[in-house]
């Protein structure tokens, strides 16, 4: 089965929300063109409603990068998944390895998270992956199982019919160092097999598998080129317009 790519920018914390909008708009202007790749970008919050006015009438998604499972309450700092809809968001990152390292996100969490993500018709782009110790140790596999499993706890298959799983070792986020495409394309399999038990071979032939970790342009197509690498989730490289959409067009040069 063809799986629309799903191309999106993790602009962590960079940018002010003028900066966002200018990145923003000329990214519309050269991605007006590009009809078979989804493309979202995910800015700050601050910057959220200012970006989401600007590419209202572009192909461009507009994404967060986190939320709390919470609707309201006095929960100083968050921001709940309605506020983000308002925002003109479409879809989320959740259980970023950043947030795991960082602030100390569980599995647990990343679960709560999904189900307000599902609830408020947000598409949950929900990221896995190992740590190098871990990779070390030969336990890719177990701590992928355990990230699915909790992460989607109690979940039906048709509550998760827009999910999307970000596969992002951590060893490779923002090092410069990447999964070979060899390597990405059998942690995806395996991921794709795991969701195939956990929700039927429907749902994981739908389910869009994305990598991240120190994407380039000069890496994109040969990732691109596998079976089941369905887009990337791109950082520093999707900051300046010029050079990320060099990834959204990968094989496609024009």
């Amino acid at each position: 089965m063809k799986r629309a790519p799903l191309i999106a920018g993790n602009w962590k914390m960079f940018k002010t929300g003028s900066q966002a909008v200018a990145t923003a708009l000329r990214l519309a202007e050269l991605s007006c063109d590009v009809k078979d790749t989804d493309i979202m970008i995910a800015p700050p919050f601050t910057a959220l409603a200012l970006v989401g006015e600007k590419i209202k009438a572009s192909r461009i998604h507009l994404g967060a990068q986190n939320l709390f499972y919470e609707k309201e309450g006095a929960y100083t700092g968050e921001i709940s998944a309605n506020m983000l809809k308002e925002a003109g968001v479409s879809h989320v990152i959740i259980g970023h390895s950043e947030r795991r390292q960082y602030f100390g996100e569980n599995n647990e969490d990343v679960c709560k998270k999904i189900r307000a993500a599902v609830e408020s018709s947000l598409v949950p782009v929900m990221c896995i992956g190992e740590t190098e110790l871990e990779k070390k140790d030969e336990k890719t596999f177990y701590v992928l199982d355990k990230q699915i499993e909790n992460g989607l706890k109690g979940f039906r298959s048709d509550e998760l019919s827009d999910l999307v799983i970000a596969y992002e070792p951590v060893w490779a986020i923002g090092t410069g160092k990447s999964a070979t495409p060899d390597q990405a394309q059998q942690v995806h399999r395996y991921i794709r097999t795991k969701i195939q038990k956990m929700f039927g071979s429907n749902f994981a032939e739908e389910t869009r598998i994305i990598y991240g970790g120190s994407v380039k342009p000069d890496n994109i197509s040969e990732l691109m080129n596998h079976d089941d690498v369905d887009g990337a989730l791109v950082g520093g490289a999707s900051l300046d317009a010029d050079n990320f959409i060099q990834i959204i067009k990968f094989n496609r040069m024009i």
